[in-house]
């Protein structure tokens, strides 16, 4: 009896080392994650590629996210040529165009300390062309600069749910979707460098359009005597459904778990809507594109930052229609 209890023993020892080996292997194969950019989208994103797995070394002007993301487990660095120093793959995730072009070209910037060979993925939004400009300086230093920028928000990001719209060389596609899948459920490939950002200032372009136009609507219906959460439900099951509507109401009261529902706090602002909105009027004034909607989608956000609406989510059209009628 005691010999097969030993035997026993020994047998499930050998397979707890063979499986701490195995399990050792598996994540040493997982090679370290740069990631720049720790605000509201970037720190969930960085989460997600922690629980995947992947060690992840960041860094961002704000102490307190790079605390946060310390604290979950991320190695925390002082910038973006010491994230360059010690990855081969970096995410960035900034506001805007003087970002990246700091982040990347600037005095402590990535491409100060980058090793050849490195794929460097931004999934900010910004002009395309930026994106092409930090392609050809990546290119020279012998690094390879993706854009991907995403789509779907704070939930999104925290679940794991982005879409990734990707521009770039096609043959590093792979290596590329191999960490935005841990990221997103949708990775989509859209071309050389700058198409991503072309898909998404045009998803975004559709979205304020859509987000006024449901404002109004709503608006209009509850004018005229509807219950808010009747007329969403008939807007939902006819041809005005949209996305606005039937995912991101923008009134309060129709919907939980949205911004509205929460005096318009979280999700996606006003004021980085108006950005996306100007990147849409600049492409559109250099293509020499006719969008009367989207250009004065940009004026209302515009008007709205000026207002006091810049920090509330671009849902807060709705109130901010209201106001304008003295309600």
């Amino acid at each position: 009896m005691a010999a097969l209890f030993r035997a026993s023993r020994n047998l499930l020892l050998g397979w707890t080392k063979h499986h701490a080996l195995v399990s050792s292997r598996s994540m040493a194969s997982k090679t370290p994650v740069g990631f720049v950019g720790l605000g509201n989208m970037g720190t969930p994103m960085a989460k997600n590629l922690l629980k995947n797995g992947y060690p992840v070394i960041a860094t961002d002007v704000f102490p307190e996210s790079r605390k946060e993301l310390q604290d979950t487990g991320a190695q925390v660095v002082d910038s973006p040529a010491d994230v360059a120093e010690k990855a081969d793959r970096i995410i960035t995730m900034l506001p805007s165009s003087p970002n990246v072009i700091e982040v990347y070209t600037g005095p402590n910037g990535i491409l100060k300390k980058v090793k050849k060979g490195t794929l460097l993925i931004d999934s900010s939004t910004i002009d395309p062309a930026v994106s092409k400009e930090m392609a050809v300086a990546a290119e020279k230093m012998g690094a390879v600069f993706m854009d991907a920028p995403v789509s779907g928000g704070v939930g999104a990001a925290s679940m794991g749910k982005l879409t990734f719209m990707v521009g770039g060389v096609e043959q590093e596609y792979n290596a590329a979707q191999e960490l935005l899948t841990c990221m997103g459920a949708n990775v989509v490939y859209c071309g050389q460098v700058g198409t991503g950002q072309a898909a998404k200032i045009c998803n975004n372009m559709l979205l304020a359009i859509g987000m006024i136009g449901t404002a109004e609507t709503m608006n209009l219906g509850i004018r005229l005597g509807l219950d808010p959460k009747l007329l969403a439900k008939i807007l939902n099951m006819s041809s005005g459904r949209c996305w606005s509507s039937d995912t991101y109401n923008p009134v309060p009261g129709v919907m939980e778990g949205v911004p509205s529902a929460n005096s318009y706090q979280g999700g996606f602002g006003t004021t980085l809507m108006a950005k996306d909105l100007g990147l849409a009027q600049n492409t559109a004034t250099n293509t020499k594109t006719t969008i009367p909607l989207g250009s004065l989608a940009h004026q209302i956000y515009r008007v709205m930052c000026a207002r006091g609406y810049a920090n509330k989510d671009f849902s807060s059209v709705f109130q901010f229609l209201r106001e304008e009628e003295g309600q």
